[in-house]
């Protein structure tokens, strides 16, 4: 009889294609599709986060307000709207305004003041679950990579500073179904020792966690992968930024930011949907393994019975 993770392992394959062909693209997907293809200046960039976090309010916004928020010049919003592909700042704001129309039609906006902080940040993480909801209506990109990600021998998972804790949990569940998978959760030379040890021992891939506040050490080791020759699968709040230019792939998701300290429900089931897809990858290699280690845990008694 399978143990329950196995059953789960079996039962929870990612099926390739759109659930539905209704199925909406949230607003931030929909704004980070639109400003991800150019390369945007640091200034841009602000342009566009400004947007992309506060949609349903600059989607209205005149040039010159708009500039004053983000504080750039006029001129400066001019730029960005031909970087990005319009003719002008009142072709960029129609097209905002579709958006952020579309996003106050999806139901009544949240009632602030009859929630309290911490329900507040509850409905934060319930909107960054309902945008990854949407964004996983086609799940192909995350099926290649779990595919990629699970042929690395050996896998390399890069967590530093505050990203550690989503790192360690992805390569805890990692070791269950890959053979051979590194945890670098220090930065420096000891992140560089790894990634190029990596790479000489036959390891393609990366999967590296960057939450914010964002790390220089991060950027740099992401940085080290890629010249080393590895590929590098990048789980982050931000589609745009350095860190996020420099990776392979971008699997970006909101992060709770109502509280001290951030927390990260849609970044987390990021991290467990790239699981399951490595383990659907190689199925055959997956029961063995879940097997192999069901059959020690019992011998050892890891785990308490329930």
């Amino acid at each position: 009889m399978p143990s329950p993770q196995q059953a789960r392992a079996q039962a929870s394959a990612i099926t390739s294609g759109k659930s539905a062909p209704e199925a909406e693209v949230s607003p931030t997907s929909q704004l980070r599709a639109l400003f991800d293809g150019p390369h945007l200046s640091p200034g841009q960039r602000r342009i566009a986060q400004y947007l992309i976090e506060h949609i349903t309010e600059a989607a209205f916004l005149s040039i010159t307000d708009l500039a004053e928020r983000v504080g750039v010049s006029q001129p400066s919003v001019t730029r960005f709207a031909a970087a990005v592909g319009f003719s002008g700042y009142p072709a960029l704001r129609e097209k905002l305004q579709s958006i952020a129309l579309g996003t106050l039609a999806g139901g009544p906006a949240a009632e602030e003041n009859s929630s309290n902080e911490l329900q507040a940040a509850v409905d934060a993480e319930i909107e960054n679950l309902e945008n990854l909801r949407r964004d996983f209506a086609d799940p192909d990109q995350v099926i290649d990579v779990g595919r990629k990600l699970s042929r690395s021998t050996p896998l390399t998972i890069l967590g530093l500073r505050i990203s550690a804790s989503l790192a360690e949990y992805v390569a805890y569940a990692a070791r269950r179904i890959h053979p051979d998978v590194r945890l670098v959760t220090r930065g420096g030379s000891v992140a560089y020792d790894a990634l190029l040890q990596s790479r000489e021992a036959g390891g393609t891939w990366v999967l590296a966690f960057s939450m914010p506040r964002h790390a220089q050490e991060t950027l740099t080791a992401v940085r080290v992968a890629r010249s080393a020759g590895l590929k590098v699968a990048l789980v982050t709040d931000l589609a745009l930024g350095p860190v996020a230019d420099e990776a392979d792939v971008v699997f970006a998701t909101g992060t709770g930011s109502r509280l001290v300290f951030d927390s990260y429900a849609a970044p987390g089931l990021m991290a467990a949907a790239l699981l399951q897809a490595m383990t659907d990858a190689d199925p055959e290699r997956t029961q063995a393994r879940l097997e192999e280690y069901e059959q020690i845990s019992d011998r050892h008694q890891f785990f308490l019975r329930d």
